[in-house]
């Protein structure tokens, strides 16, 4: 087809309506009516949809140059900057084109947590609502103020922590207590979040400790200790930590939490499996920040730590028919002692590891006495 010369701003079709925005399960009707000055009739007219032709009998003429498609429940947006509705000529040119916005509006965002790493900045992330997923481009915006007085400010630093997540960098007041809150916006309408009331000083967490490190206590077959350092960022400031120490076997997924670290910066793990690869983890929550009375929040584990445990060295069968039994009942004690100093001696205490060190050396020592006999 030869189109006649047309200024720049001419275009050769226009459709109706340009760039709805739908709800899902809605039906439409569009129209492609092409200009006076392009010599095509509505039977040279075809549409598609994100590339793909729809079905003529969809289609109505509604004048010698405009032509009409019915399209009867709407899925949501293929894409979230709408699917793409094209009236062509008869030859494949594409005489206009417009967006259809199918989806939903926001849900209400829902569980909204926020933490502070240096008592200046705060990170909040939050989700989406039940649903989630609009087919829409939605924004979402988190907004916070001080309680009782000042005016609302909006976070600026997004996704820094996740998809649904902000971070406010600085100028934020110790003991005062904010409001927070999460608008969510699209084409079809705005969802506001419950708000979040907190004080800074009662979400303090902390990176990972540093510096772990996981090594053989001597010869002892069943025990590793595990050294650390408190997180750089909080040092200078007043305040009390705990730890936790979390190990696993090499060929498990199970790990084992030892809670009563307390705020050590080391600790023996006993009662392990001789010979055996550990890897060990540890976090620390720091509590009773200038005074707060909430319990703070964990930080993140550290990367893992690698140690293997010695391989035992306790002769088994062999020529003495006791030598079996003897192991049997070394184990026995040696775990009746063990949960004694667990119960006793509160699980990292120095004196009580001190205590079964010397018991345990002196009971190796006598056992490898014996098996020289």
């Amino acid at each position: 087809l030869i189109f006649p010369a047309l200024s720049p701003a001419a275009d050769p079709a226009v459709i109706s309506p340009q760039d709805p925005t739908l709800l899902i399960g809605s039906s439409l009707v569009a129209t492609c009516t092409v200009s006076p000055d392009f010599p095509l009739k509505a039977e040279d007219l075809y549409w598609t949809l994100n590339g793909r032709r729809l079905p003529a009998a969809s289609y109505a003429a509604l004048g010698p140059s405009t032509l009409s498609v019915a399209l009867a429940r709407l899925n949501g947006s293929r894409q979230q900057s709408g699917d793409n509705l094209v009236c062509h000529s008869r030859d494949g040119g594409i005489l206009a084109g417009s967006c259809l916005y199918v989806g939903l509006p926001p849900e209400k965002p829902v569980n909204i947590t926020c933490w502070s790493k240096n008592m200046k900045d705060l990170t909040c992330k939050w989700a989406p609502g039940t649903e989630g997923e609009t087919f829409l481009h939605t924004n979402y915006t988190l907004k916070y103020k001080r309680r009782w007085y000042g005016q609302d400010n909006t976070c600026q630093e997004y996704h820094t922590a996740g998809t649904y997540s902000c971070h406010i960098p600085k100028d934020l007041a110790l003991f005062t207590p904010y409001e927070i809150w999460v608008e969510a916006s699209n084409r079809l309408g705005v969802a506001v979040s419950d708000v979040v009331m907190l004080d800074i000083l009662d979400v303090v967490t902390t990176d990972p400790p540093s510096d772990v490190h996981v090594s053989r206590v001597g010869d002892l077959e069943d025990q590793l200790s595990v050294r650390w350092s408190s997180p750089p960022a909080l040092k200078d400031f007043l305040f009390q930590a705990k730890y936790q120490i979390q190990y696993r076997v090499e060929d498990s997924s199970e790990w084992k939490v030892v809670d009563d670290v307390g705020n050590q910066t080391s600790c023996r793990l006993a009662g392990l499996r001789p010979g055996t690869v550990y890897f060990v983890q540890v976090r620390c929550n720091p509590f009773s920040i200038y005074g707060s009375k909430k319990a703070g929040i964990w930080s993140d584990w550290s990367n893992p730590t690698a140690a293997s445990t010695p391989r035992s060295e306790r002769v088994t069968g062999g020529c003495d028919p006791k030598a079996g039994e003897q192991n049997t009942t070394l184990r026995r004690e040696l775990k009746q002692f063990f949960g004694w100093v667990k119960k006793h001696a509160y699980g990292c205490s120095n004196l009580g590891i001190k205590l079964y060190d010397q018991w345990r050396v002196w009971l190796q020592k006598s056992h490898k006495a014996r098996n020289q006999v």
